[in-house]
């Protein structure tokens, strides 16, 4: 009986939503037919992947646009988000347990590359919240919004909530011009001398293999005696990122933007800013 009921409800489920699937496997099909491009500008080198065509794709068939998809479905969508990204969650999963003798051989160094997270909250909460951002701003500065940390604000907050729609903003932007900045910003820092082949290295590993791709093959163009080592500790960097990046978002970067966000929203805050200066005002009256 029970196995009767469910397979009713998922029939029934598909009737409803068979726009969504029949859409989004379409927009799989064309954008891995597109397949990965890549081009240099300078010394730098821009990587664009299936998922940058997909988002096209999925933007132009949208309600605003061409109308393929209709608002309900749209909202529906939203909510199947975590679904799709728990494969990915596992995945780490696994290879972390498969690497972890390479990730103990990289070194702390690695590890502590994570605490630079927190220049990223203290730099970019206090601009967004002046901006007039509200509860995306918390998802959106407390992580650098890969798919791990969508995947946790989400299964924290729900798909449809602010601090959910922060981190999507910001994980499209990163598809959109993540790779290209990364690429050029790594030939911009390469050139200034400044640090160590190996050091930059290091610093490609932000969770994202696009952009870690990007950053890494830039570096081993400029500085090819390293090549080697490049990748492979770019790659470790990476792996390290996405696996303790859960937990290091989790536990330590997003309650302090959660906290910071309280204190100074409002303080800096353009609505709370003009609510003063109008009861001041009056006050003076």
């Amino acid at each position: 009986m029970d196995k009767t009921m469910q397979h009713h409800s998922l029939k029934n489920h598909f009737k409803e939503n068979y726009r969504i699937y029949l859409g989004t496997l379409l927009i799989v099909i064309l954008a891995e037919l597109i397949g990965t491009h890549q081009f240099h500008i300078g010394s730098g080198i821009v990587v664009i992947y299936p998922m940058l065509f997909g988002l096209i794709f999925g933007i132009l068939l949208g309600p605003d646009l061409l109308g393929f998809f209709k608002k309900k479905e749209a909202k529906k969508a939203s909510s199947l988000v975590l679904i799709v990204i728990s494969p990915f969650m596992a995945k780490i999963g696994i290879l972390a347990g498969a690497n972890i003798s390479h990730l103990i051989e990289a070194g702390p160094a690695l590890a502590f590359q994570e605490i630079g997270h927190i220049g990223t909250i203290l730099l970019a909460l206090p601009v967004a919240i002046m901006l007039g951002i509200k509860k995306e701003a918390i998802g959106a500065t407390s992580s650098t919004c890969r798919d791990k940390d969508y995947g946790l604000i989400v299964s924290l907050y729900g798909a449809n909530s602010p601090e959910a729609r922060g981190t999507l903003s910001i994980y499209v932007i990163g598809f959109l011009i993540g790779t290209v900045y990364l690429g050029l910003l790594a030939s911009m820092v390469a050139a200034t001398g400044i640090f160590h082949p190996l050091a930059l290295a290091m610093a490609c590993g932000i969770g994202s293999g696009a952009m870690m791709a990007a950053a890494s093959n830039t570096l081993a163009t400029i500085y090819p005696h390293y090549a080697d080592q490049i990748l492979v500790l770019a790659g470790a960097s990476d792996l390290l990122s996405a696996i303790i990046g859960i937990y290091f978002t989790l536990f330590l970067s997003l309650p302090i933007t959660k906290k910071l966000y309280a204190w100074l929203e409002p303080k800096i805050s353009p609505k709370h800013t003009r609510s003063a200066n109008i009861h001041s005002s009056k006050v003076v009256e």
